[in-house]
């Protein structure tokens, strides 16, 4: 790379303003020039120690201007110099706007601090993207940590990190004896050899080095960092398939100990039901998940499947994928050995498309929803014979007699059934109450009389508030919804109307932190908005009224002060006025990545009845299904209007706390990926 218009020196000038030294200036511009490098010809050609050039690359890396490949040995490469300008740039653009944004609450925490009376920090969430922000973050844990460093991660990422020097880190700290470091992965065959590279570069006598598998092909939830429990740092984006996507990575980072010590609850308990990652290689390479396993043809197995079904004496269990289960909808085999005593249990990721079918096997066996990472296919007859496919990198795959292992292996069936044992647990059955049956069935136009009759018994017993019927409704396209947001754009003038996203679901707590049903709705409005930007969380519980149940509203929360007035001259007549919370910038964090919604919260929520009070959590809704577009009318109490327009999908749901992780099915949650809010002022009624 040659940089038109500036010569070497004004470059180099340029590269030590941004924060280099000599040494690292002169290997960034020699690479610069001459291409990809292995770093020992670049310290032949360059005429510098070997060990100080690697020293020098994993700094260049750390900082974001170098690039390595993923082979061994490692090549080199920098980050074209345009981008290197543009993210200096808009690092001192960042620090200023943090700085002047920030100001009056400094100016605050400088009087707090001058006085005899100084508070504790407020617990927060801060974003931090790209890789060239977030290995510097974790290279900053590693170096604070006085006891564990715990991790969730790909085989790309540790790669990533390794280069990024994150492990010299380890074997530099003045305690790496007193350390332990821990972390989870998942590989195939694909990427095993990718694996044995890395494991071969960790000094595991030097360091408390641990690392597991999840077994029997489970896949891991969000990657993470976890630093001593008290602080975390988690990642919102999907994992990503490639380094280019890395590059794009958004993470979340918090000191907020609830919710450290949520995700610490999540690690443990697939730390105990993962394997050592040596044993895990052997059992990869050999193709096979244990010894006495077979391997059977298509014809074979699909056979031998049904007989060893057919002859079971007491129970079946299967766990698939939400394809699988709408396959069992039409299987008279179950259905005959349910009337003949065995005992039939399947587990399935739920959703709109198969909830039907899991009503109807609820009929004569017991069905149980599963997040979406624990979905890999496998039956278990009697504790004594085990069916599981061996592709378990596939998603929502239906079952594969070509790829089907079986075996009669007494420990591994063991292990098996443990698992799924432990899995069928902490599961729940689906509900024919959706979110779309409370409120408004997603897709449905609101002159649908059913429809309407479910919204009106839910909407009259929370005080008047009253849906708008239109004679001739207007149908409602996912254009449509987007032209709004492109107007508002042009033309950001405009008043009464907040464009953004937002996202419901229902929780059902009762057995995990005993407090009714909840129902969640939250919302982040953009720059293009009125009072924006803005996050906005509203909670409702399951309680009694005259009129019989209902959710009836908790709690009103949102970050922007200016906003607060509006919404409760809004609000007003309704249970909300009376438990609105105006928190800080931070404390609350509503944010769309892709088609995933994350909420999450640092301070405690009270809730009413005042008894009640929700500690910091997390809530990630994950799309699934179609897009639909749909859109609704509410007057309130107040004399207000509101017009919902949007366009969104069905969501499954992971709710975060101190005292366990929940999962809901994709019944239970909406994503409103593109909302528009439209307020207005009526008469008073």
């Amino acid at each position: 790379m040659r940089c038109v218009g500036l010569g070497d020196e004004t470059v180099k000038k340029i590269l030590k303003n941004v924060g280099l030294t000599d040494k690292e200036t002169d290997v960034y511009v020699f690479l610069a020039k001459h291409g990809t490098l292995k770093g020992l010809e670049i310290a032949r050609r360059i005429g510098i120690d070997k060990a100080e050039v690697y020293r020098i690359l994993k700094s260049l890396q750390s900082k974001g201007l170098l690039e390595a490949t993923l082979e061994s040995p490692t090549r080199f490469t920098t980050v074209a110099f345009d981008k290197v300008l543009d993210s200096f740039i808009r690092a001192r653009r960042d620090e200023a706007a943090l700085v002047e944004n920030a100001k009056q609450e400094l100016l605050n925490d400088w009087k707090r601090i001058r006085g005899t009376n100084v508070e504790l920090a407020a617990e927060k969430f801060v974003v931090i993207e790209g890789e060239s922000k977030i290995y510097p973050r974790i290279f900053q844990m590693i170096n604070e940590t006085k006891r564990r460093i715990s991790a969730i991660s790909t085989v790309p990422s540790l790669l990533r990190g390794y280069q990024f020097g994150l492990f010299d880190a380890a074997l530099k700290h003045p305690l790496k004896s007193k350390i332990q470091f821990r972390f989870l992965t998942e590989f195939s065959d694909k990427n095993v050899a990718a694996m044995k590279n890395f494991l071969k570069k960790i000094p595991f006598g030097e360091l408390d080095f641990k690392g597991r598998r999840p077994e029997l092909g489970l896949r891991l939830s969000q990657r993470m960092v976890i630093r001593d429990e008290e602080e975390i740092l988690f990642f919102i984006t999907p994992r990503p398939d490639s380094s280019a996507q890395a590059k794009d990575d958004i993470c979340l980072w918090t000191d907020c100990k609830a919710l450290v010590q949520s995700f610490a609850v999540v690690f443990e308990d697939l730390w105990r039901n993962s394997t050592n990652i040596q044993n895990e290689i052997g059992e990869v390479e050999s193709t096979k998940p244990a010894s006495n396993v077979f391997s059977l043809g298509n014809l074979t197995v699909k056979k031998s499947y049904d007989e060893i079904l057919w002859k079971a004496k007491q129970e079946i269990v299967i766990m698939t994928s939400s394809e699988g289960l709408l396959e069992l909808r039409s299987s008279d085999q179950l259905r005959d050995l349910a009337q003949r005593g065995i005992s039939i249990k399947i587990m399935a990721p739920i959703d709109g498309k198969n909830l039907g079918t899991a009503l109807q096997l609820l009929e004569f066996c017991e069905v149980k929803h599963i997040p979406k990472d624990y979905e890999f296919l496998t039956t278990v007859v009697d504790k004594t014979h085990v069916f599981q496919s061996n592709n378990h990198s596939s998603v929502n795959s239906k079952w594969d007699f070509e790829n089907i292992f079986y075996t009669k292996d007494s420990a591994y069936v063991e292990k098996t059934n443990n698992l799924l044992t432990d899995i069928w647990r902490s599961a729940r059955p689906p509900s024919a109450v959706t979110l779309g049956s409370i409120l408004n069935p997603v897709g449905s136009p609101p002159s649908t009389t059913d429809s309407l009759t479910k919204i009106h018994t839910t909407l009259k017993k929370v005080k008047s508030i009253a849906l708008v019927e239109e004679e001739k409704p207007k149908a409602l396209t996912e254009k449509d919804v987007l032209n709004k947001i492109i107007d508002a754009k042009k033309d950001p003038a405009k008043k009464d109307i907040q464009y953004g996203i937002a996202g419901q679901a229902i929780l059902h707590l009762q057995g995990i932190l005993n407090i009714p049903d909840l129902l969640f709705y939250v919302l982040h409005y953009d720059e293009n908005s009125s009072f924006a930007p803005q996050n906005i969380l509203l909670i409702s519980i399951w309680s009694e009224t005259p009129k019989g149940f209902a959710y009836i509203p908790a709690v009103f929360v949102c970050d922007n002060s200016e906003s607060l007035d509006f919404w409760k001259e809004f609000l007003a007549g309704l249970p909300f006025d009376q438990n609105m919370r105006l928190v800080k910038q931070g404390e609350l964090h509503v944010k769309l990545y892709g088609n995933n919604l994350f909420c999450g919260w640092t301070t405690p929520i009270q809730l009413l009845p005042q008894s009640l009070t929700l500690q910091p959590a997390c809530i990630m809704l994950e799309a699934c299904g179609d897009l639909k577009t749909s859109g609704h009318t509410l007057d309130f109490p107040s004399g207000c209007r509101i017009i919902h327009e949007y366009n969104g999908f069905e969501a499954f749901v992971t709710f975060w706390n101190p005292s366990s992780k929940y999962s809901g099915p994709g019944t239970e949650g909406f994503i409103a990926r593109e909302n528009v809010s439209t307020t207005s002022r009526l008469s008073r009624r």
